[in-house]
C-alpha cells in the first residue's frame, strides 16, 4: 500500500506551544517486595500500561496476599466499562492482548506491546525493512480504539537488540535512531510519515498524549477508600480493652444477619471537647476473610454525646450480612480522641438462621434492652420495591414502568407522577403505563408498596428525563406508621451517579451524628432518648467531591403534626456593571426579589465567590463549522487548561446530526483534550435536540452547573422544535451560555439569546474569533462570582406552572 493513503482528514494547525498538554510519563513507584509471590510480580508487569503510580505505591505497601488479591479485584472493577453486565469486558480484552503481545514481541516493556495492550490492533501496519532480516521501523495507523476516537499515525523504531521505542519529533535520541533507519531505507516511507506527523501540529500532539496516557478508572477516588480500610495498627500504638459479642438475629435472603457489639468502658477512652460539646468518638474497621480471600471489609465511625451514658460502658453496634460458614474476622477499633486502639482477630462461625432468634446471652442487660427493637426490625423480612428505568434516554408519550417487588407483605402498589393522580395495582406484575406528553419534560415518579392494611412498607422514586448523574438518598427504615420506644434500625438506600464515588453515609438522631458508614448495607441500630420528646432521624450521603443529599423522618409523630410543602427557591445571581463585569462586595440590602411581581423576603444571603462548578462544552462539529473549527477547539482547550481547578468538573459533548458524550465529567485535562482531538466538521446540525441532550446530562448533577454552547446556530435536523427545547431548558435549571460564531441570521440570534436569558445565563455573538478566549474567561469569572439568594415562596399554587422571578438592584448602574 502507498504511504500517502494512510493520512485522511488532517488539518495543519499552528498554535502556541504553551497550550499543549503534558504527556503522561511513567513515574517510578518503588520496587516489588522480594518476598512477594511471583504471581503478583507478574501482574505488576502486565498491568504497567494501566497502573497509575499512586496505585502502584499502595499495592507495594500491602502486607498480606488476601489484601493484594482484594486490590487486584477492585482495580479491575473500577475499570469495568459496563457495570450492568456480569463480564468485565476490559479485563477479558486486556488479558487476551497481554498473551498476544508476549507471542509477538516476547516482552512487555516494548512500546509496541504497551500501545497494543491498551489500544488493540492498528487499522493498518507497515513494517519498514532494511534487507531480509532487519526491520528498523514500523508505522502503525489507528482510526480509533476503545480509548480514543481519532485517527493517528505512530512510528516505532526497532533496534537490533532491546525493545522498540515510540518515536516523537522532539526526542533527540529517537531522532538520531530515525536517521540511522533512513540511511538503509530505499523508499523513505519513514520520512513521509514523520514529515506528515510534523504537519499535523496540535492534532498529532494531543493524539500522541492520549495514546500514551494511562486510562483513568471509572471511580478515581477508589484508592483513597481502599487505603482507609486497613486494620494494621500504627507503629508503637497504645491500646485499650473491649469486649466483643455476636448475635445472629435474622436471615437476609440467603445470608445471615451478623450483629456485632463492641462494649467499651468509659474509663478506657477519652471524651473530646468540641467548642463545649463533649462526646466519645470511635472508628471501627473490619476485614472478613473467607479461606485465603478477603470476603468483605467495612468501616464505621461512631459519635456519642458524653451525657447520654449514665452507665460505665459504651455499646458500639454494627451489622454485616454473611453466608453461613467459617470466617476469620479482623477488627480495629480506634478511640479517635485518645488515639488508642483495640485490635482483635477471631474465628467466626456463622450459622444458618431459621425462625426465631435470641440476642447473645453475654451481652449485658442494658444493651439488650436498648437495641431490642432495632434487632426485632430485622425479623420483619425484607420488603423492597425498585422502579426499573426504561432503556431510551428522553421519555415521551406513553411509557411503561416496571418494578421489582420483594416481600410477602406487599399487597398492592401505588404510582404517583409529579404528586398528581395515583394509579394502584392490586396484584403482580406491579407496572404502569404513564402518558408523559409529546415532548420530554423532567418528571418525578414515586412508587409506594402497601400491605393489606394500607400501610406503606417500601418506597422508591425515579427522576424521569434526568441522566444517570442524579444523586439521592432515601430512608427505608424507620417507617411513619410504626411506633418505636427505645430503639430502631435506621436503613437507607443511596443512588450514586454513574461516574461518581460515594464517600460516606451519616445517620443522625435529631442534630446528633450517631454513626458514619462507608459501605453497604447502610443500616444502623440507634438508641432513642427516653420520654416523649419529638425526635427525628436524618440520613446524609456524601460524594467524594463534597456533594451531599439527605432525607429526614419524624419518629412517633403526633396526629396533629402535618407535612407542609415548603417551596424554597435558590437563586444563583450574577451582578454586572455597565461594562459587563461581575461586581463583588454587595450586601443583602442591595437586592430585592419579586415573584410574579410580589415582593419576597430573602431568608438567606451569601456571597459565593470561587465556588466550584461543573461545566459542559456543547461543541458543534457540523459541516457549517468547518471554517472556524480549529480555532474553536484551541479556545476550548485553553478554557480547560486555565479555568479548571481540582474541585471543578467539565464534560465535552460534540454534535452534528446526533449528540455524543465525548468525555464525561472530569478534571483530567488529557481526557478533555482527547475528547476534542481529531474532531472533524461534517453532517447536518441537530442543534435543539443536542441542547436537550446536554441539559439531560446535567439535570441530575448537584451544585453550580453550566452548559457552554459553541455553535453557528443553524438548526437543520432536530426532532424537537425551539419552543419544546426551551420548555425543557426552563425546567432543567441549568444555565446555558450561548457563544454564536459568525451567526448573521437575526432570527437564530434572537432564539439563542432568549435561551440564555431564560436559563439565567448570557449570550455572545462573535465575528472576531480572537475574542473567543476572552469570552471563556468572562464566563468563568461569572460562574465563580455569584450571590446566593434564598427565599420561601409566598405563593401556594400547586402544579408545574412557571412563575416570573425578578431580581432588582438598589443601584441603577448594576444589572
Amino acid at each position: 500500500m502507498g504511504c500517502y493513503s494512510w493520512f485522511m482528514g488532517s488539518h495543519r494547525l499552528s498554535v502556541p506551544a504553551a497550550i499543549l498538554l503534558t504527556a503522561l510519563v511513567a513515574v517510578p513507584a518503588g520496587s516489588a517486595d522480594p518476598a512477594m509471590p511471583e504471581r503478583f510480580v507478574q501482574w505488576l508487569e502486565e498491568v504497567e500500561p494501566l497502573l497509575l503510580s499512586s496505585e502502584k505505591r499502595v499495592f507495594l505497601a500491602l502486607k498480606t496476599d488476601y489484601q493484594r488479591d482484594a486490590f487486584i479485584d477492585q482495580f479491575w472493577r473500577v475499570r469495568d466499562p459496563y457495570t450492568e453486565t456480569a463480564r468485565n469486558e476490559l479485563k477479558v480484552r486486556y488479558t487476551g492482548r497481554v498473551h498476544q503481545a508476549r507471542a509477538l514481541w516476547s516482552r512487555l516493556d516494548d512500546d509496541r506491546s504497551r500501545i497494543y495492550m491498551v489500544h488493540g490492533e492498528p487499522a493498518a501496519k507497515l513494517i519498514v525493512r532494511c534487507g531480509p532480516s532487519y526491520a528498523p521501523a514500523e508505522i502503525w495507523r489507528y482510526d480509533g480504539s476503545e480509548q480514543v476516537r481519532f485517527q493517528i499515525v505512530l512510528i516505532f523504531l526497532v533496534p537490533r537488540e532491546g525493545p522498540a521505542v515510540l518515536w516523537h519529533p522532539d526526542d533527540e535520541a529517537a531522532r538520531a535512531q530515525l536517521m540511522n533507519a533512513r540511511r538503509c531505507i530505499k523508499g523513505d516511507q519513514v520520512e513521509l510519515a514523520s514529515s506528515r506527523i510534523r504537519a499535523e501540529g496540535l492534532d498529532w500532539h494531543l493524539g500522541f498524549q492520549r495514546m500514551l496516557a494511562k486510562p483513568r478508572p471509572r471511580q478515581q477516588e477508589w484508592l483513597a477508600t481502599f487505603k482507609a480500610f486497613t486494620t494494621e495498627l500504627p507503629v508503637a500504638a497504645e491500646t485499650f480493652g473491649a469486649d466483643l459479642t455476636f448475635a445472629f438475629p435474622a436471615r437476609y435472603q440467603n445470608r445471615t444477619v451478623v450483629q456485632g457489639m463492641a462494649t467499651v468502658s468509659v474509663d478506657d477512652v477519652v471524651a473530646g471537647d468540641y467548642l463545649g460539646f463533649r462526646s466519645y468518638n470511635f472508628e471501627l474497621i473490619g476485614e472478613v476473610v473467607l479461606g485465603e480471600t478477603l470476603f468483605e471489609n467495612f468501616r464505621y465511625k461512631f459519635a456519642f454525646p458524653e451525657q447520654i451514658f449514665e452507665g460505665a460502658t459504651i455499646p458500639l453496634a454494627f451489622q454485616r450480612y454473611l453466608r453461613p460458614g467459617s470466617y476469620r474476622l479482623i477488627l480495629r477499633l480506634e478511640d479517635t480522641n485518645g488515639v488508642r486502639f483495640f485490635r482483635r482477630e477471631i474465628d467466626l462461625e456463622v450459622p444458618r438462621v431459621e425462625g426465631d432468634f435470641q440476642l447473645a446471652a453475654s451481652i449485658d442487660t442494658e444493651t439488650t434492652r436498648l437495641f431490642a427493637e432495632a434487632t426485632a426490625a430485622l425479623t420483619r423480612g425484607e420488603s423492597s420495591i425498585q422502579l426499573i428505568r426504561p432503556r431510551s434516554i428522553l421519555q415521551t408519550g406513553f411509557v411503561r414502568f416496571d418494578t421489582i417487588a420483594v416481600g410477602e407483605e406487599i399487597a398492592k402498589v401505588s404510582f404517583i407522577l409529579d404528586e398528581g393522580g395515583v394509579l394502584t395495582r392490586n396484584r403482580p406484575p406491579f407496572n404502569v403505563e404513564v402518558d408523559l406528553g409529546k415532548f420530554p419534560r423532567p418528571h418525578t415518579l414515586r412508587v409506594e408498596a402497601l400491605d393489606a392494611a394500607g400501610s406503606i412498607v417500601a418506597t422508591d422514586e425515579m427522576r424521569i428525563n434526568a441522566s444517570g448523574e442524579s444523586f439521592g438518598v432515601t430512608l427505608i427504615e424507620p417507617r411513619r406508621d410504626v411506633v418505636y420506644s427505645s430503639s430502631l434500625l435506621a436503613r437507607a438506600r443511596v443512588d450514586v451517579p454513574e461516574a461518581a464515588s460515594l464517600e460516606r453515609v451519616e445517620f443522625y438522631l435529631n442534630d446528633r451524628l450517631m454513626a458514619t458508614l462507608y459501605q453497604p448495607p447502610f443500616s444502623q441500630p440507634i438508641a432513642l432518648p427516653p420520654g416523649d420528646e419529638l425526635t427525628y432521624v436524618r440520613v446524609a450521603a456524601y460524594l467524594a467531591d463534597g456533594t451531599s443529599v439527605e432525607d429526614l423522618l419524624f419518629i412517633n409523630a403526633p396526629d396533629f403534626l402535618e407535612e407542609v410543602d415548603v417551596q424554597v427557591v435558590e437563586l444563583y445571581t450574577t451582578v454586572l456593571d455597565r461594562d459587563g463585569r461581575p461586581v463583588l462586595g454587595l450586601q443583602l440590602e442591595d437586592f430585592e426579589v419579586f415573584e410574579d411581581k410580589v415582593k419576597q423576603k430573602v431568608q438567606k444571603f451569601e456571597a459565593v465567590a470561587n465556588q466550584p462548578f461543573k461545566a459542559g462544552i456543547l461543541f458543534d462539529n457540523s459541516a457549517s463549522m468547518r471554517p472556524v473549527l480549529d480555532y474553536a477547539r484551541v479556545a476550548a482547550l485553553t478554557f480547560f487548561r486555565d479555568a479548571l481547578t481540582p474541585r471543578d468538573r467539565a464534560a465535552v459533548i460534540t454534535f452534528n446530526r446526533l449528540p455524543q458524550l465525548a468525555v464525561g465529567l472530569t478534571n483530567d485535562l488529557r481526557l478533555l483534550g482527547g475528547g476534542l482531538a481529531g474532531v472533524t466538521a461534517e453532517g447536518d446540525t441537530a442543534l435543539y435536540d443536542s441542547i436537550m441532550f446536554g441539559l439531560y446530562y446535567f439535570a441530575g448533577v448537584k451544585g453550580q452547573r453550566a452548559l457552554l454552547l459553541l455553535s453557528d446556530g443553524k438548526d437543520e435536523a432536530s426532532r424537537f422544535s425551539f419552543e419544546e427545547m426551551l420548555d425543557y431548558a426552563r425546567r432543567a435549571g441549568v444555565g446555558v451560555y450561548v457563544i454564536g460564531l459568525g451567526l448573521e441570521d437575526s432570527n437564530a440570534r434572537s432564539k439563542l439569546g432568549r435561551l440564555a436569558d431564560e436559563t439565567g445565563a448570557r449570550s455572545f455573538f462573535l465575528s472576531d474569533l480572537t475574542k473567543l478566549g476572552a469570552i471563556y474567561s468572562l464566563i468563568e469569572e461569572e460562574l465563580r462570582s455569584q450571590y446566593l439568594l434564598t427565599y420561601q415562596s409566598s405563593q401556594t399554587i400547586a402544579g408545574d406552572a412557571f412563575r416570573s422571578i425578578e431580581v432588582k438592584m438598589a443601584r441603577r448602574d448594576l444589572t
